[in-house]
């Protein structure tokens, strides 16, 4: 496992500028309330006006609807999107994951149907991995899927599906075969879901503060029709974990409390810092570019037809780990009793990150697990 250094190409640069031009226009700074990372605001307009520019579904084939990109570019892109706070929660799952999974594995009517609209921003997609009282056993699917005439009756329930209450569709990780010989990864097949499928029902599980996010979603005799399948039958495992590597090694894995930092430091502008002000902010700039190369090189990997998952899985658990211990600096920098109705942009920012930053480690996998696949990769 190499993480090689890498800097932005004089085109890369100019791509960059160009999404930060667009960001002062159409989200001008005191006009939007900034989301922390990917736990992004829904605005289908502005997901569709990033998409008018080329800027959703980027890697797609240009054949259906996409645009031939470089991972890198979109690295760039979603960079300064993360950075800025921008609304992007529509749709975030679909273009980072859903739509890639589809062209890998999908039909080519799923591609014509699916890719298309993904790539002019018209779809939200959930992910359905999770179920309850699975703690991190992703393979420990309970969620079973029966044979009918034309299709699958699903039963069973999903948890931690973040928007499914906005979202239009997901993937749904269910057993189409018992358990034989003990081996839990066989026999699981991943299939496209509406989300508003005649015995579907999302019941919502509140952050501390009461904002919405993630979603319990409860199947009770859900029929999916057979053209509704991703992919062969039985190789959902194989198919799920792939779609893991698309999750894992992005910016959105580093950048959900940076920009309470940044508040921090505009709000506190015109304040002397002290030695240890100094010595935390220093140090999580320096871990911030730190994982920027890393995640950087983990897309550069991507473009030269690599499989980087287990860089992928390094960066998502490095990140996670980044995210929360500055957050933890700044409880110890500020003296504040967190408040969702503070006056102050970062006391605001600063409670959403107090309150939902636990989170962290559960999207995408846990830090345990996250170890567990670095270091089965290192051992290869």
């Amino acid at each position: 496992m190499r993480f090689t250094p890498t800097e932005l190409t004089p085109a890369e640069l100019g791509l960059q500028a160009e999404v930060r031009d667009f960001l002062a226009t159409e989200l001008p700074k005191g006009s939007y309330e900034p989301a922390l990372g990917m736990g992004a605001n829904h605005n289908k307009e502005f997901s569709k006006k990033l998409a008018a520019k080329g800027w959703v579904g980027m890697a797609l084939p240009q054949r259906y609807g996409g645009h031939d990109r470089s991972a890198v570019d979109r690295f760039i892109v979603v960079e300064e999107l993360l950075r800025s706070g921008a609304p992007i929660g529509y749709h975030w799952v679909a273009d980072r994951q859903t739509g890639s999974v589809i062209n890998k594995f999908g039909t080519e009517e799923q591609r014509e149907r699916f890719l298309p609209t993904i790539a002019k921003g018209e779809i939200g997609f959930s992910i359905g991995m999770s179920e309850p009282d699975s703690g991190s056993d992703l393979a420990s699917v309970s969620m079973r899927a029966t044979r009918t005439d034309g299709g699958w009756i699903l039963n069973g329930n999903k948890i931690w599906t973040s928007s499914a209450h906005e979202n239009d569709y997901f993937i749904c990780l269910c057993r189409t075969a018992p358990i034989e010989d003990g081996s839990k990864h066989q026999g699981l097949s991943q299939m496209l879901i509406d989300l508003q499928t005649e015995g579907l029902q999302i019941n919502g599980i509140p952050f501390l503060d009461g904002a919405p996010g993630f979603n319990e979603v409860v199947m009770t005799d859900v029929f999916v029709p057979d053209e509704n399948v991703l992919g062969e039958v039985g190789m959902g495992w194989v198919q799920n974990t792939s779609e893991l590597a698309y999750e894992r090694g992005g910016p959105d894995r580093w950048l959900s409390t940076f920009g309470v930092v940044e508040q921090f430091l505009a709000t506190n502008r015109d304040t002397p810092m002290g030695d240890r002000a100094a010595e935390a902010l220093g140090s999580m700039v320096a871990r911030y570019w730190g994982l920027r190369n890393m995640s950087l090189t983990v897309a550069r990997m991507i473009d030269d037809g690599a499989a980087p998952s287990v860089e992928s899985a390094l960066v998502k658990e490095m990140g996670t780990r980044f995210e929360q211990d500055t957050l933890l600096k700044l409880i110890q920098l500020v003296d504040l009793e967190p408040s969702p109705e503070a006056a102050s942009l970062f006391e605001r920012m600063f409670t959403a990150a107090t309150l939902t930053g636990p989170s962290f480690t559960i999207r995408g996998g846990t830090i345990e697990i996250l170890r567990s696949v670095a270091s089965k990769g290192l051992r290869s």
